[in-house]
Formats: C-alpha cells, structure tokens, sequence
C-alpha cells in the first residue's frame, strides 16, 4: 500500500465518522429533537436522551472504532507498532 492510499483511506475514514459525530450530535440531538421525542424509552423522550446521554456513547464508539481501523489500517500499510 502506497503512502498516498493509506492516507487518502485514513481521510475518508475520519471525514466518515466525523460526520455520523456530526448528525447525531447536532442533527438527533438539536435539529430532530422534536419528532424524536414522539418516541419514548421506559418513559424517557428519545430526543432528550440522545441529547444527553446517547451522543456521548455514540462518541465513546466512534473513538474506539476509529482506533480500531487505524490499527487494521496500519497493520496492512506494515506501519504498526
């Protein structure tokens, strides 16, 4: 793998879980906040608990999926540690 396709995958990975970090932290959490909260989880607004705690778990998974493929990334470019 060519230094230039390795770093053209680590951009579209990042510029991919940026923008899921971007829908459910902007758009679930302020935009669809409305017509998320007709649904309800054990009597909790669905947008009110994704303003408040399913964003933050949301990013917690994108951290550790983001190093998990940069680590799968790095052991194909035979750059890993």
């Amino acid at each position: 793998m060519t230094r230039q396709t390795y770093w053209r995958r680590q951009l579209r990975r990042t510029v991919v879980l940026l923008f899921i970090w971007a829908f459910v932290g902007f758009g679930m959490s302020i935009l669809f906040v409305e017509e998320l909260n007709t649904v309800s989880i054990i009597g909790i607004p669905f947008g009110f608990w994704m303003a408040q705690q399913g964003s933050i778990l949301v990013f917690i998974v994108l951290i550790f999926a983001y190093a998990y493929l940069s680590g799968k990334a790095d052991e194909e470019a035979g750059v890993a540690e």
